[in-house]
């Protein structure tokens, strides 16, 4: 579950909530960690689907103790990786064959998968 972190000067009666804020300390949320059953049933929706959307989502939810949104940001988070291996896997291919890559191909267009950079729970 999450957990809010203190920090000097910060007093209990803030907004409740996964984000802390006010006094000298910035905003920020403490990482969810995920026990390792909801991981595994994550993982296997996963490859089953690389989107989860509407009732399936709200369910998974459910079943795993979780909320919708860190569902969504858990599938979000899973895609870059899944595009990060994919690329790493395709260079490596292309070197064991001698060809290399112009450095422009590491990077994709932050345009085309915006939505999948949220790292943010609500």
């Amino acid at each position: 579950g999450l957990e809010l972190s203190h920090c000097a000067g910060t007093n209990s009666l803030g907004p409740a909530g996964p984000w802390r804020s006010g006094g000298p300390c910035k905003m920020k949320r403490v990482r969810t960690v995920f026990k390792p059953e909801q991981l595994e049933r994550l993982e296997q929706e996963f490859l089953k689907q690389q989107y989860m959307v509407g009732t399936e989502r709200v369910d998974l939810a459910a079943t795993l103790h979780l909320t919708e949104t860190q569902v969504k940001v858990w599938f979000q988070n899973r895609r870059i990786k899944w595009r990060k291996q994919s690329m790493e896997q395709k260079a490596a291919k292309l070197s064991q064959f001698g060809v290399i890559q112009p450095a422009s191909a590491d990077s994709t267009d932050s345009k085309e998968h915006e939505e999948d950079t949220v790292d943010v729970e609500l």
